[in-house]
Formats: C-alpha cells, structure tokens, sequence
C-alpha cells in the first residue's frame, strides 16, 4: 500500500493547483478586436487574460443587456469552491497517509474519486446554469435589442465547452491549467485505487 498511498497523496494534492491557476477560460474573437477578449475563471473569482479585458467585455455586453462579469463577493460559488477544493484535497491527502501505512482499504480511494466526480459533475451543472442566465437575462432597456425570426431575445450564453458563433463573435470556452491539473490527480486516484486494490488481493 505504500506506492498506492503515494501516488494517492500526489494525485490529491495537485488538486491545490486550482488555488493558482484558471479553472477556465472564455474567449471572445471579432473583427473589430485584433487581440482576442478572455477571462479566466478561477475557484475564487474571474479575471481578464490581459488587464482591460473584463472592461472591454462589460462594455460590449451593455449594449445588449447583459450583465457585468460578477465579482467574487457576487457569487456564492466563489466563497464555496475553495471550501469544497481544500477539503477534498486535505481529505485525499489524509486517505494517502492513511493507506501508506496499510491503515484503510484501497476501496477509500475510490470513493474519495466517486465523490469528486459528483462535485465536479454539480460544479459543471452549476456553471452551465451560470453562463445561460448571463447569456438570456437581458436588460429590457438595452441600447441594442436583437430579436429572433419569431420575435424572441438572442441567446448570448458561450458554449459550455467548445466554440460558438455569437453575433459577430466567436465565443470559445476550454478548461484551463487548473483543471487538466484536477483532470490528473483525479487519473492519479484511479492509478493508486488499482495499485493498491492489486496488492491487498496479491497478500492475500
């Protein structure tokens, strides 16, 4: 158990990436801007890829009605994912020792990782319903309002993941370092899962 606790202490700890670096990132190309518009999502709140990118995104979205990129005090989320990240990380962390030391099963492992996949499945939910509600909840008194053929409000809302025309923007939306770092220590949980579940089935 001690490769398996190892490698379970490394994959929870990589998790603690999420503290500095982007979660995920949202761009936005046009014409009319030679350098793309982008912000980073973190855990703890959203900043611009260069310094007057969240600005000049506000400023755009006004036209339209949509409302301003929301800072950290704004958003519950951003008060509650470096809760959930630190304790799922000081957990993974703690089975890691636990299992390096042949205290608890490997099965402790996989349901540390069962777990983060259903707080990441929520987060993602969650994320999702963030983004279609800054794309459709339109200020009625808009400078510009734009319609559908049947008379509707466009949607604005950036894809989940991927990219999407939007007027004359492409909206591109991909995970960042942050989460190809989760992406990893979660992999790395499976790994010592496997490693030590084969080792207590070998004594055996």
């Amino acid at each position: 158990m001690k490769i398996s606790g190892t490698i379970m202490i490394l994959g929870s700890a990589l998790l603690l990436g999420l503290f500095f670096y982007p979660l995920w990132n949202i761009r936005l190309e046009a014409p009319q801007y030679p350098d793309p518009l982008g912000m980073d999502i973190y855990i703890a709140g959203i900043e611009g890829e260069e310094e007057f990118d969240i600005q000049n995104i506000d400023g755009v979205n006004h036209y339209i009605g949509m409302k301003k990129i929301p800072k950290p005090e704004e958003m519950w989320e951003f008060n509650v994912f470096p809760i959930v990240i630190g304790s799922m990380a000081g957990l993974g962390i703690l089975l890691g020792f636990l299992g390096f030391f042949g205290k608890i099963s490997p099965h402790w492992f996989m349901g540390w990782l069962v777990l983060m996949i259903i707080l990441g499945i929520l987060g993602m939910y969650d994320f999702n319903n963030w983004l279609l509600d800054y794309g459709t909840d339109l200020d009625p008194k808009a400078i510009i309002k734009l319609t559908d053929a049947e008379g509707n409000p466009l949607n604005y809302k950036p894809p989940l993941l991927g990219s999407e025309k939007i007027l004359n923007f492409t909206a591109h939306s991909y995970p960042r370092t942050g989460a190809y770092m989760m992406f990893i220590g979660m992999f790395l949980t499976l790994i010592a899962w496997f490693a030590g579940f084969r080792t207590v089935k070998t004594k055996k």
